[in-house]
């Protein structure tokens, strides 16, 4: 990436730009672009032209009339152009970037952390679309608008301790008074009455600025770059090895993981692929994100030719290599040489963007990626039959390997809701999939339902020494739990174990000083206290912002992914994710967010997650305990309900740790009461 010619601005005149605001005076015209930053592929929405007047007009208010006849024009060029007003004239001229907590202009500490927390958001380095406020997903937006950005930043450079922010999908409602222990931001993004939560709904009342798919951790100011990810999915990869494989400790060398995507989240396999020791093989059709994840270290290798990415396997095969290897161009294609020429795999998912598949988050084969784009914008309902088509086509390979022993799992991105929407060859026999959720078979059973799940944190200081320094205490912390864990979760403690001591070692830094690590339910509130303690002796120098990705115990219901493995009818039920968010702010939370959509798509998920700053003091360690015990138990009581055999275990060991805790556990009914109860009833057969 070039240099951002404005990227050196003073401090001061940055401060300036925070407190400000709106400018004073109108730019003369949007800051100089970077042609090496990826753009957003345009939107289409079907908008009337009274959907066209409402936008505009929607536009407008965030600007003093006296700009509106300047700016009406182009910002309803905008629309006609991408889709979507962005506002891009009010882009800041600076670039964005996780600054040391001091730099920024606040009255609050908490709210300086969150300035820290959405400049990383929006860090190119970090960001998949930062110009048009995009972290990741192809759509997961941090605000809808520059505008929006603005004023939010104004917000909080002026917000006291006693205020909070409110922000409807983006849109800064205003200050508002509150307390102490009150979140000092509260996100929602997506909320939607459910008849109105459709695909084309969202795009619809998105282009009319007043709904923003925030993804998970893109709206709710949370994204650590693939590093945020990669964790997981290096767990799921080995317990997927240790489930189907049988490779208990011995890792996955000489093993084939096949997989598409190199995103902000789907980035993340390749670097997990040589963590687990196996050999990643990742399809990437967009050039820009195959060549960032290369230049970053995530992808050891390229390739762009079919004959030589197979000869390449075959020969990391032989050498039991641990090696990432992406490939440009279209995973389908990849899929039927391996089937075509019976190429043994012994490991495949996708994790293209199905949640968005008409807007740029899954590439059609037959079509290369400008092609494809050119097609996305003027042929809208063209691209959609392809998108079928093609996907026909994956599954139809995947299931010729199958056959021949890969396991293939969904990783959560909407693959097999949308391979079947597409006609796909994808049922199961007895099963609504052919194909499992990884969380069904492996995340769930294995983690979730223990409490275990990805606890991240930043330090604010922006120094990799203090990174060091967190990294050794929350080791230390785990050694001492492994000690005396029961046999039921050691194995997740030792893998984490050598995850955090390894983790300076696999450069997994992409923006903010942040690290992740799969934490049960007294290890996230251990892990806490000792950090704020060390922030409080001195020890590491700045606040540390705790969080987690919303793909957790208890932030998420989600029937084909987070909450897939909960079997007693209520994984479409969203009552978990809502009390989360309740919960969560009213235990000391610094921001809390609620989403509706986010992995697998709009209308298909809500989710939520938090923020929480530490900074030394006998009120953080306090609301860190109380927070961070209700953000686990919720979800460990609900899925212990649902009569999941780990979780009935946590939960038990949850009530044992605080009497003040009490669960209603399930009574577990024989199969033959039921059996002879429904056929004395007559409501035995269908």
């Amino acid at each position: 990436m070039t240099a951002d010619p404005a990227a050196d601005l003073d401090l001061e005149t940055l401060r300036a730009d925070i407190r400000r605001g709106l400018p004073e005076t109108l730019p003369e015209k949007a800051p100089p672009t970077d042609p090496e930053i990826d753009r957003a592929p345009r939107r289409t929405p079907a908008l009337s032209a009274a959907d066209r007047g409402l936008a505009l007009r929607n536009a407008l208010r965030y600007l003093p009339p006296e700009w509106h006849a300047e700016m009406a024009p182009e910002l309803a060029g905008e629309l006609a152009e991408y889709g979507h007003i962005y506002m891009h004239r009010l882009r800041p001229a600076q670039r964005l970037f996780a600054r040391p907590i001091g730099d920024y202009p606040a009255h609050s500490t908490q709210a300086a952390a969150i300035m820290h927390m959405i400049h990383n958001n929006l860090d190119p380095a970090v960001a998949q679309h930062p110009y048009e406020l995009v972290t990741y997903g192809g759509n997961g937006s941090v605000f809808q608008n520059w505008a929006q950005y603005r004023l939010a930043m104004r917000y909080l450079a002026e917000m006291t301790d006693e205020q909070t922010l409110v922000l409807y999908s983006g849109h800064p409602l205003g200050l508002f008074p509150s307390h102490r222990d009150a979140p000092r931001v509260v996100v929602t993004n997506g909320m939607m009455v459910p008849n109105y939560s459709t695909q084309p709904e969202f795009e619809r009342f998105n282009a009319l600025g007043v709904t923003s798919y925030g993804q998970m951790t893109a709206g709710s100011f949370m994204y650590i770059g693939p590093q945020g990810i990669v964790h997981g999915t290096t767990i799921t990869l080995l317990n997927a090895g240790r489930l189907y494989l049988g490779t208990g400790e011995a890792g996955l060398a000489g093993k084939v993981y096949v997989t598409s995507g190199l995103g902000g989240m789907s980035g993340a396999q390749a670097k997990a692929a040589v963590i687990a020791g196996a050999i990643g093989v990742v399809a990437e059709i967009n050039p820009a994100a195959l060549y960032k994840r290369h230049a970053q270290g995530w992808v050891d290798e390229v390739s762009t030719d079919i004959d030589h990415l197979l000869g390449r396997i075959e020969r990391a095969r032989k050498g039991r290599e641990a090696v990432s290897i992406g490939y440009l161009g279209n995973v389908v294609d990849v899929w039927e040489a391996l089937a075509a020429r019976g190429v043994p795999i012994e490991l495949g998912s996708d994790q293209t963007s199905l949640h968005n598949p008409w807007g740029g988050g899954y590439y059609p084969a037959g079509l290369d990626f400008d092609a494809a784009r050119d097609v996305m914008a003027k042929d809208p309902a063209g691209f959609k039959e392809r998108v079928y088509g093609s996907l026909r086509r994956q599954v139809d390979a995947i299931n010729t390997l199958s056959a021949n022993g890969m396991h293939f799992w969904d990783y959560g991105n909407a693959f097999l809701v949308m391979a079947r929407e597409a006609g796909a060859d994808i049922a199961g026999d007895g099963r609504e999939f052919r194909y499992p959720s990884y969380v069904e078979d492996i995340m769930g059973p294995m983690c979730f339902d223990y409490g275990f799940g990805p606890f991240r944190w930043v330090c604010t200081s922006a120094d990799p020494t203090d990174l060091q320094k967190s990294d050794a205490i929350a080791a230390d912390v785990i050694e001492a739990q492994a000690k005396d864990a029961p046999a039921e979760i050691r194995q997740q403690m030792l893998d984490n174990l050598r995850w955090i001591r390894e983790a300076e070692a696999n450069r997994m830094v992409v923006g903010s000083q942040a690290r992740i690590l799969y934490a049960d339910h007294a290890g996230r509130r251990a892990i806490a206290a000792a950090f704020n303690r060390a922030i409080a002796d001195g020890t590491i120098r700045a606040p540390i912002v705790l969080g987690r990705d919303h793909h957790d115990v208890s932030g998420t219901d989600s029937p084909w992914r987070e909450t897939a493995n909960i079997r007693d009818g209520s994984r479409f039920c969203a009552d978990m994710a809502v009390h989360n968010f309740v919960g969560d702010a009213m235990r000391g939370a610094t921001w809390v967010s609620l989403h509706n959509g986010g992995g697998v798509g709009w209308g298909q998920v809500v989710n939520g997650g938090f923020g929480l700053v530490l900074d030394g003091s006998a009120d953080a360690a306090r609301r860190a305990d109380s927070m961070l015990d209700w953000d686990v138990a919720n979800g460990l009581a609900r899925r212990a309900w649902a009569r999941n055999a780990g979780a009935e275990f946590a939960a038990r060991r949850a009530m044992q740790s605080d009497g003040r805790t009490r669960i209603t556990l399930p009574a577990h009914a024989d199969d033959a009461v039921i059996d002879d109860a429904l056929a004395a009833a007559g409501l035995l057969d269908d």
